[in-house]
Order: C-alpha cells, then structure tokens, then sequence
C-alpha cells in the first residue's frame, strides 16, 4: 500500500455569495489543474438566519454538475424547467447542468436556526458539457452507512466503497465521495484509486494527514515519549487537505474523534474557460453562452 502524502493543507476562508450567504470557501476559480475534475467546493455552515436565509436566487449554470450535500436545515430549489423539491439533513443532490439550467437554492436553518451543508463542482469534458440537464435527488436513508468495529463510520455517498456502492451514478468523472468518521485516537487508512485526484475536508473533531504515513503515526510517538501533542500538529474544522499520488490516505484521529469528507475523481484534462457557475474549453463557448443568455436560448429543448 502506497499512502498519499500530503500536498497541501489550507483554511477555508469567509466569502458571501448569492444574495448575502455567508459562507467558507474551501477551494474556487483558481488554476483547475490543481483537483481536476473539481473546480470548487463550499461549506455553506452557519447558525444565524440572517445570513444565509436570502438564498442563491435565479442564476445560470452550463458545463458543470453541482453536487449538494446537507447535513442540517434544508435547501428548497427549483429551476426554469419546472423541477423543484427539498433536501433535508442527511440528503443529497447531484445536478447534471449540461447544456444549460436556471437554478435557484433557497437554504432554511432547523428549529434552532442552524444550516450546515456542502456544495461541490465537479468539471464536464468537453463530449458532455451540452448534454441534456438531469438531477439525482437522493434521501439520506439511501446512503449506505458501514460500521467498523472500532467505531469508525463511513457514508458512501457515491462510487464504491468497502464492499458498498452509493446511490449516485452516472457521473462523468466516475468520482467517490465519503463522509467518514474516525473515532478518539484510532489510526485508519481508506484506498483510493492511484490514478484520481484526490483532497479530504475536515468539518469536526482534529487528526493527523501530514505524517500519517510514518508506520508509527507522529501522535503515537509524541504520546510515547510523554510529549503534548499540539493543536497545530493537527487538522481541524474547515481544512482542505490536498493529497499526492498513492493508493491510500492514512488518518490519526485526535482526542475528539475526525470527520471529514473524501473525495476523489478521475482528472478530464481539458482545457477550461470559466465565467462564474459557466465552465466551458474554449472563451468562444463562453462567449456564446453569454450571447444565449441575453437573446433567450440559453434553456435547450428537451430532445
């Protein structure tokens, strides 16, 4: 087994998007080559109405698919094809934006006004970016949970896991998509595929990535030796870590347990000209999705 090491590890930052959410942005419009086929990820988490209830009113999407993941609260959305439903704590939606929808998202904190939810972009090549629109709304009970003994939990969100498969199919960058937890203390690792890009989000408890690869696990040797393990050995709440080649990520869990999403896919490695929820190869393409929009055949007919 090959462990992955580390490339990188970063805070999500406080940006506001739509029409005042409040949010943090994990990774966004930067070079796309860096975690291809994913373009940008958002932790949309807050527990002050104000601040998120005005939503993501109207706005286009082209040559994309936006992967929603909520975990508290509900998100109500509907587009210009007359789609609308609801996601609630623990649900999941994967919209295939192909050739063009309008879209709206409209976040609702729970009875005690908290929201918590993720959004990821995943790129399309260039053969599907004007495919036909098409939704996976899945509920959290379709998600198959695995249960290890010691105590360490795994959501197979999508692809397959474990000897389990998720719900999502289909999907262009054949990716895998986890939500794990790993109980106080215990050490783990989890294989992905050699050849995906690969980057894991912690959103509770700590643990250790950077020198998980060490057979002995540098919080293991600290405890050993009667040294006190300190806070900035580990990765916490809202932090990117972005992985090198290898078949496997290696976890130590801190004294509060782990929980973070990984997630990998396939890169496209296609050139990418990027207008905000608008991806295409070429600024022509952009160009014309623009021109679309202002003269009102921006909406394909359904073939």
């Amino acid at each position: 087994m090959s462990i992955r090491p580390v490339k990188s590890e970063s805070l999500a930052q406080p940006t506001m998007e739509g029409a005042g959410v409040h949010l943090h942005r994990a990774f966004g419009f930067h070079d796309p080559k860096a975690l291809d086929p994913f373009l940008l990820f958002d932790d949309f988490r807050n527990d002050t109405p104000a601040h998120f209830e005005r939503g993501f009113p109207w706005h286009p999407h082209r040559g994309i698919e936006t992967i929603t993941y909520v975990l508290s609260g509900s998100v109500a959305h509907g587009d210009s094809l007359g789609n609308t439903g609801t996601l609630g704590a623990g649900d999941v939606q994967w919209m295939t934006a192909g050739s063009g929808i309008m879209h709206q998202e409209m976040p609702r904190g729970n009875a005690k006004g908290q929201m918590h939810g993720f959004q990821l972009w995943a790129n399309l090549p260039s053969s599907l970016k004007m495919t036909e629109p098409r939704y996976q709304d899945v509920q959290g009970t379709e998600i198959p949970e695995i249960i290890e003994d010691d105590g360490t939990r795994v959501k197979v969100i999508v692809g397959e896991f474990w000897g389990k498969r998720g719900p999502v199919d289909g999907i262009a960058a054949d990716p895998q998509y986890l939500d794990i937890y790993v109980p106080p203390g215990v050490k783990k690792s989890f294989p992905v595929d050699l050849y995906r890009r690969a980057f894991a989000y912690v959103f509770e408890g700590a643990g250790m990535f950077r020198d998980a690869s060490d057979p002995q696990g540098v919080l293991l040797e600290k405890e050993i030796r009667g040294e006190e393990v300190n806070i900035r050995d580990l990765s916490g709440n809202r932090t990117l870590i972005q992985f090198d080649t290898g078949d496997a990520v290696t976890v130590q869990a801190g004294e509060e347990g782990i929980r973070f999403l990984l997630v990998s896919g396939r890169p496209i490695e296609e050139p990418v000209a990027w207008h905000g929820p608008i991806v295409m190869n070429t600024p022509d393409e952009i160009n014309q999705a623009m021109r679309d929009l202002n003269n009102g055949t921006f909406i394909r007919p359904a073939h």
